[in-house]
C-alpha cells in the first residue's frame, strides 16, 4: 500500500452478469494476467502496494466485487459465492482474457477456489491468501461482530483509520500509521452530507448463509487442477495451521507459506508473502 503509483493505473468498467463492474488495471497489456480479488469488506485498492510490484512483470487487474468499491450493487439477497463466481467469469469474458492467475484474499480466495475447478482452462495458477475449505468459527464470529457493529458514517479519515486500528488489528497492526490511513481512505467515500460512508452495500453486513445446494468447500478445493499457493498469517484465526497442512496434502501441486507476525489476512507486501507470491507466479 503506497500513496504513489510508479506505474500507470487504469480504471476499467465492464457490464458483466447484469451489473457494472469496476477494475483497476496496471502493467503492460499482453503480459501474463494476474486477477486479484479482495475480501468480504474490502475493495480493489487494498492491493495497491503489491499490484504495483506485480505490474512490472504482469498485466494486473484488481476487481471490485459486486456491491463494493466502484462496482454496482446487486440485489440484497445476491451476495453469495455462486453469484461472485458467475460475475468473475462474465468479467473475464468481457475483458477477452483467455488465461489468468488468480490471487484471492479471504472471501476473494473462496471465489477463486470455486472458480478454478469450474473454469480450469482459464486459470494458470491460484493463490489463496489466508483462506481455505475449512474456516475457523472464532474468526467468522469476530468478522461478523465487527461488520454488524461498524458505524455507518465517519466525520474524517482519522476516525476511519482509528476504526481500522481497533477492529482490523490482525491485518494492520504491523503496518505504519500512514499505511493504515492509506488503507482506510479507499474504503470510504464522502456523501452529500459531507460525512464519510463505506464503499459497500449495507446488505453485505448481514453475512447471509450460503444457499441450499452450494458446493462442498473441500470438494471444490480438491477439484483444482492448477498449481496452488496457500499463504497463511501465522496469527490467523480464520485459517488454522491444521487446515493449511491438510490443503497441502490434498493436492499434488500445493505449497503453503506462513507469514510471521500477521493475522487475518496478510496484505501481501510483507517480505515473506511478497517473496513467496513473486516466486510462485514467475516459476
Amino acid at each position: 500500500m503506497t500513496t504513489a503509483f510508479p506505474l500507470a493505473h487504469r480504471d476499467i468498467f465492464v457490464k458483466a452478469n447484469g451489473l457494472r463492474h469496476h477494475l483497476i488495471a496496471r502493467g503492460k497489456p499482453g503480459a501474463p494476467v494476474v486477477m486479484m480479488i479482495h475480501g468480504l469488506a474490502g475493495q480493489s485498492r487494498v492491493f495497491d502496494g503489491i499490484a504495483n510490484t506485480l505490474a512490472e512483470q504482469f498485466h494486473v487487474y484488481c476487481l471490485d466485487v459486486r456491491g463494493r468499491g466502484e462496482s454496482e450493487w446487486g440485489a440484497p439477497d445476491s451476495y453469495y459465492t455462486a453469484n461472485y463466481v458467475d460475475d468473475l467469469e462474465a468479467v473475464r469474458a468481457a475483458l477477452g482474457l483467455e488465461q489468468m492467475a488468480l490471487v484471492g484474499t479471504s472471501m476473494g480466495g473462496i471465489i477463486a477456489m470455486n472458480y478454478a475447478p469450474a473454469f480450469p482452462k482459464h486459470v494458470t495458477r491460484l493463490v489463496l491468501n489466508d483462506i481455505g475449505p475449512k474456516i475457523e468459527a472464532a474468526g467468522v464470529e469476530r468478522i461478523g461482530q465487527y461488520l454488524a457493529s461498524a458505524p455507518e458514517y465517519f466525520k474524517d479519515i482519522k476516525s476511519v483509520a482509528k476504526y481500522y486500528r481497533e477492529h482490523y488489528a490482525p491485518m494492520v497492526e504491523h503496518l505504519q500509521e500512514d499505511q493504515i490511513a492509506e488503507f482506510a481512505r479507499h474504503n470510504v467515500r464522502k456523501d452529500d452530507t459531507g460525512l464519510l460512508s463505506w464503499k459497500m452495500d449495507p446488505a453485505i453486513r448481514k453475512m447471509q448463509p450460503p444457499p441450499a445446494g452450494s458446493r462442498d468447500p473441500w470438494e471444490a478445493f480438491k477439484a483444482i487442477k492448477c498449481p496452488v499457493l496457500v499463504l497463511r498469517g501465522a496469527k490467523s484465526d480464520l485459517l488454522s495451521a491444521e487446515t493449511a497442512k491438510a490443503m497441502n496434502e490434498s493436492l499434488p501441486d500445493c505449497r503453503v507459506v506462513e507469514v510471521p507476525g500477521v493475522g487475518h489476512a496478510p496484505v501481501l507486501v510483507e517480505p515473506v508473502a511478497k517473496a513467496a507470491l513473486l516466486e510462485f507466479l514467475t516459476t
